[in-house]
């Protein structure tokens, strides 16, 4: 595609919104298994592209919200474009809760070589290393995704996957001190700042170990890369004593920015996109920062998995290589506020929301990438071993 190709209006209209994905979700009740062709409002607006009943097919599964989404036309306009490009009927489903749900929903098929529904998958990177780590994903064919060169060189030999040949990053995720600045007028870039009188009780933590344990390890002066089993228990204790003692109110998931919003927490270990879209939409009420020992980064992964038909890998493959297009790539991240994977997306971005080019959550600058840190592949055992003792500390 042409860099001088100009956004949709619809595209443009989503941009300029700048919808809360939080509100987003509220106010639709959940997109849940949407197709490329779902109904949208009257007018010449709404142009939805309609693939031919015989159309190819191709079945994308992903998280909820996580892809540029119009919401009066009920459709995603980059997806849209590259139906219309390859004349293909392309079908999105927000069937991501929890990997662990995700992948025990469809491992018995996997594991029989039965199709499972979809052609590209979306595990994040620990899970992907399983993914392959099990045979469950099928290799891509490199000539058929020539923007695979376009992955940023942080991201482009990942332990599970060095050369690869099995995954390619869809968005990167940061964790690090996320803030109500009322309560937190100097901001938080330590752990001890974090755990301050005033957030006593009001504290939240992510349900996602490597980030929350992540950080603690860290503060604590671990290298994540060489992290040992006696390091790990030792922030997992510390943890569970700041519950115990009434300074963590809670272990969640994506709800902790409803807590934010309520007020009934003031300060969390969260995700750079969240907060990045509660300061935007809230007058600066809230904030962000990698802390000052470290913060994590990880990635969501696009996968084709063991079970997609020839058609469904060749259709896949064609999906990944759209979304490696730099224009493309610039216009998602303009939606979703997640770490962009793709070179040449930043200065895409110049041209659609020039306030965003210089977005360090979005495109982290050399200081921001040498504080973040990516939590070394576990073994099956201590993977198993190492979330029991987080899900028992965090009172599940």
């Amino acid at each position: 595609m042409s860099k001088e190709s100009s956004l949709s209006p619809e595209a443009k209209s989503v941009l300029g919104a700048m919808v809360s994905r939080r509100g987003l979700l509220a106010g639709a009740g959940g997109i849940g298994a949407v197709g490329l062709l779902s109904a949208c409002s009257s007018g010449p607006k709404c142009d939805v592209y309609e693939a031919a009943a015989d159309a190819s097919v191709v079945r994308w599964g992903n998280w909820p919200l996580y892809l540029d989404y119009d919401e009066e036309c009920k459709y995603y306009p980059t997806l849209d474009k590259f139906a219309r490009a390859n004349t293909l009927n392309a079908q999105y489903f927000e069937d991501y809760n929890d990997n662990d749900e995700f992948f025990g929903k469809v491992q018995a098929q996997l594991k029989i070589g039965t199709d499972i529904g979809y052609d590209v998958v979306t595990p994040t990177d620990w899970m992907a290393a399983r993914w392959i780590r099990l045979g469950y994903t099928q290799k891509f064919d490199a000539a058929n995704i020539p923007n695979k060169s376009n992955i940023l060189d942080s991201l482009a030999a990942p332990s599970f996957d060095p050369k690869r040949e099995h995954s390619m990053t869809w968005q990167g995720i940061m964790a690090g001190f996320g803030w109500n600045t009322e309560s937190n007028p100097n901001g938080i870039s330590t752990l001890e700042e974090l755990f301050a009188p005033q957030n006593k009780g009001k504290i939240v933590v992510l349900s996602e170990m490597r980030d929350t344990i992540g950080i603690i390890l860290l503060a604590q002066g671990v290298n994540l890369q060489t992290v040992t089993e006696n390091q790990y228990m030792n922030a997992v204790d510390y943890m569970e004593k700041q519950i115990s003692d009434g300074w963590i109110r809670g272990v969640k998931g994506n709800e902790y920015a409803e807590d934010l919003i309520s007020g009934d927490a003031t300060a969390v270990i969260g995700w750079s996109g969240d907060m990045f879209i509660l300061k935007a939409e809230n007058e600066g009420k809230f904030d962000f920062a990698i802390p000052e020992s470290g913060g994590t980064i990880s990635g969501d992964n696009l996968m084709i998995p063991s079970t997609a038909s020839a058609e469904g890998k060749a259709n896949a493959e064609k999906l990944i290589n759209f979304y490696y297009d730099p224009a493309i790539a610039a216009e998602v991240a303009a939606y979703v506020n997640y770490v962009c994977p793709v070179k040449g997306a930043q200065a895409e971005m110049e041209k659609i929301a020039p306030e965003l080019a210089s977005s360090p959550f979005i495109f982290p600058d050399d200081a921001m990438s040498k504080r973040l840190n990516v939590f070394r592949s576990l073994t099956p055992a201590e993977e198993t071993s190492w979330t029991e003792a987080f899900q028992k500390a965090a009172g599940n």
